[in-house]
């Protein structure tokens, strides 16, 4: 049986290529749910299973629709859909279409089949668009093949993550902990990008058993992560300086942590007037920003803005941001800030 595809061109979600704002890029976007096998829970998907047999064991009434769904340790289809589109939109993307595929199991060369394939390559030439994103991690040899079918560029989820990452990096830490994911990211896909990776020379007079383009760039891209981490490690040397600074005037700190997007910033300017940037943007903050804020009791306290939380945070993310997440690790208490508004509101509450 051939896997249900289905493309959504509403006009909510399908953009004439002329209308473009400027800075913007027309994007198709492309999700993928796989129904023959049970997906590798995460730690908060376990979480959420055992609370939720927890709850049907003392309350059978519980066993409703919202139980089950975390039960089984997934977020609505539905709703993942539209974080996926409200992280193209923050990365700049105006969205052309939205094509989704349902298949027992992704295809090792290209994730969809070759049918969703072909769609995809007509829904690009026959909107303009000028990027394809997946939300899913493409492995080298996928995204390899998919850009050799595809007329336009191909990013997956991991990619588009740092590419909003990189938009908002401001301080010198975060754009240093940026480019490292960066890096990372790219290493292993830097094989198979056609004749840019052949042996150097090729003419009469030039063979020789000098290193390829790929093992050039591979020995850049080495020493590039070696010089970042060096930096970083300077970094989190003058950060922990300033930290004790901090613990010899016995001060406590507060963290607000949360989902990105969940209404951080807004609160901390609401509570210490500090006027940073409120976003309606996923990952509008990215640097921890410190303010001395006084209770009603007239105790002192610090009061930390930090990055926000996401299903799905890519790894290479997670290792390069240890330096801001210490500011967490450190703090005395944690208030995490969720929004009541949001139809994800456990399952955002777990991922934290």
């Amino acid at each position: 049986m051939r896997p249900v595809g289905l493309v959504q061109t509403a006009a909510a979600r399908a953009t004439a290529p002329g209308r473009v704002t400027a800075g913007q890029e027309l994007a198709v976007l492309v999700a993928v749910e796989f129904t023959g096998q049970r997906r590798r829970l995460t730690a908060a998907a376990r979480l959420a299973r055992d609370a939720a047999a927890v709850s049907i064991e003392t309350n059978p009434s519980a066993n409703d629709a919202e139980s089950h769904r975390e039960a089984s340790g997934g977020l609505d289809f539905d709703s993942s859909l539209a974080e996926f589109e409200e992280l193209a939109r923050s990365a700049g993307a105006q969205i052309a279409a939205t094509l989704v595929q349902r298949r027992a199991r992704p295809d090792a060369a290209t994730l969809v089949g070759q049918g969703k394939l072909e769609e995809i390559a007509g829904v690009v030439a026959s909107t303009g668009a000028e990027v394809v994103l997946f939300d899913h991690d493409l492995t080298p040899s996928q995204l390899r093949n998919l850009e050799a079918k595809v007329p336009c560029r191909v990013i997956d989820r991991t990619q588009l993550i740092l590419d909003i990452f990189a938009r908002h990096a401001r301080s010198r830490e975060g754009q240093l902990q940026v480019e490292l994911a960066q890096l990372e990211y790219q290493l292993p896909r830097l094989a198979g990008r056609g004749k840019a990776m052949s042996q150097l020379g090729g003419g009469i007079g030039t063979r020789g058993p000098g290193e390829t383009q790929l093992e050039t760039d591979r020995r850049k891209i080495n020493l590039r992560i070696d010089h970042v981490k060096q930096q970083l490690e300077s970094v989190r040397r003058i950060r922990g300086q300033q930290r004790r600074r901090r613990e010899d005037v016995p001060v406590p700190v507060v963290a607000l942590v949360g989902y990105t997007n969940a209404g951080k910033s807004t609160l901390f300017n609401a509570l210490t007037e500090a006027g940073v940037l409120e976003s309606s943007k996923m990952f509008a903050t990215l640097d921890p920003k410190l303010r001395q804020l006084q209770l009603p009791s007239r105790r002192k306290v610090l009061l930390s803005d930090t990055v926000g939380f996401i299903r799905n945070l890519p790894h290479t993310l997670v290792t390069s941001f240890r330096a801001t997440l210490e500011e967490v690790e450190r703090a005395e208490l944690l208030l995490h800030v969720r929004d009541a508004s949001s139809a994800m509101g456990n399952e955002q509450k777990l991922q934290v």
